[in-house]
Order: C-alpha cells, then structure tokens, then sequence
C-alpha cells in the first residue's frame, strides 16, 4: 500500500476526558503512523474537531457560524497533533481550504503531493472549507483529490454495527459491510454526502477504534479487527 488517508475522532483523541487533549494517546498514534512513514507508506490525515467543538447542538448559533468553529477547531487539531509528531521524529506540513496567514499552507493536490514526495505527514484541517458540510466530507474528498488507496476510520468505537451498541446490548458488529447497505440502512459509519461521494468514487474505508493497542500499524498490516466497508 503506497498512500492511506487516516480519519482521527477528535473526540477519540481525549480520550477520558472526552475534551481537549490526552497526549500519550496522541503520541502513540504518532509512534504508530512513524512506523507506516518508515516503512515507505504516505500517509494523509484528517482530524474532527467534536474533542472541541459541538455547535450544531445550540439553537443559538447560526448553522454557517457554527460550521465555521468547527473548521477552526480542526485546525487546532491539527496544529497540536503535528507537533506530536515532530516531536518523534517526522516531517509535517498542514495544508486548509483557506488562507490562515502563516499558519497553514493553502490546499493544492500538487502541494500535497509535493510534501508526500518529501516523506511529510500532511495534515488536511478545515473541512471542505464550507459549511453544511462535515469532516466525514472533507476526508472522502481529499482522499479523491490526492488519489489514497483506502480511508482508514479511527473512531471511538470498534467498527460498524446494526444498532448503537451504546443503547442497544445486542447490536450487530459486521466485519464487512458494502457502502450500498451502509447508504441504504443509513447505519452512520460517515454522513451521507461523504458516503455517496465513497461509493461513486470507489472508496474503501475501514473502521476500528484507535484506542487499541496499535490499532493503526495493525490494520495496515493485516491484522484487522473491525469493519470493512467496500464499494
């Protein structure tokens, strides 16, 4: 496998605290995705701000405001969770939809492809760079623009199940489910644009619960313990 996008939870990323950040979650992701960069695979990453940021929740708060926060609170994200991985050893660059002075550079598919030949992490903060639409979308359409080969899905939860396994004791977990049943039954592995955008632009993407031990390296190498979805 030569380039991977990697979709982190943000809420995933606080682990306990559920806010904010944990940092040795957030460093052994990065001792994790080092080992994939040492063994020659590119690797793209996009980060959700919910760790941050839930404005969709208040009645108070116009939709584009609040879609706004939500894409600064991914750049945040990124900003800290690159720096962790500089701090093991790797090259990152942050790439957004839109101008942010010298904080970022702007998005381009030469860009990035530019810094993947330079063995860079890239970080893709900022969604789509517009409202009403989510991180979901923003991961599925730059893994379409920069041509990675499957979307890893690194939740909270430990792959796709019929039901809420939160609420319902006997949900279903699928090892494999196509993106035609995930669209059909509408079962939320990502919102409903970014699973038509998968489908239509063929797609994979698998999920599992970054919490595992070495959950990333593990999927990468085949040792894989959650869903797949297939297109």
């Amino acid at each position: 496998m030569k380039r991977i996008m990697l979709k982190l939870s943000g809420e995933a990323l606080a682990g306990e605290k559920k806010q904010g950040f944990d940092e040795e979650t957030v460093r052994k992701v990065a001792l994790q995705v080092k080992q994939l960069v040492d063994d020659g695979i590119e690797v793209g990453i996009v980060i959700g701000g919910g760790n941050f940021w839930r404005g969709r929740s208040s009645e108070n708060i116009d939709r584009t405001k609040a879609d706004q926060i939500g894409m600064l609170a991914t750049v945040m994200n990124c900003i800290y969770v690159s720096e962790i991985f500089r701090s093991v050893g790797m090259m990152t660059n942050i790439l957004t939809p839109f101008e942010i002075g010298s904080f970022t550079k702007l998005f381009s598919k030469d860009r990035a492809n530019k810094y993947f030949s330079k063995g860079m992490v890239v970080f893709f903060a900022g969604g789509t760079g517009h409202p009403y639409f989510s991180t979901d979308t923003g991961v599925v359409l730059r893994a379409i623009e920069v041509e990675a080969e499957v979307i890893l899905l690194a939740k909270a939860i430990d792959g796709v199940y019929d039901s809420d396994p939160r609420v319902n004791p006997d949900a279903k977990k699928y090892d494999v489910v196509s993106i035609d049943e995930v669209i059909e039954k509408n079962l939320q592995v990502v919102d409903m644009t970014a699973s038509i955008m998968a489908r239509d632009n063929k797609k994979e993407m698998w999920v599992f619960d970054l919490n595992e031990e070495n959950s990333i390296v593990n999927t990468i190498k085949g040792k894989f313990s959650g869903t797949k979805v297939t297109v």
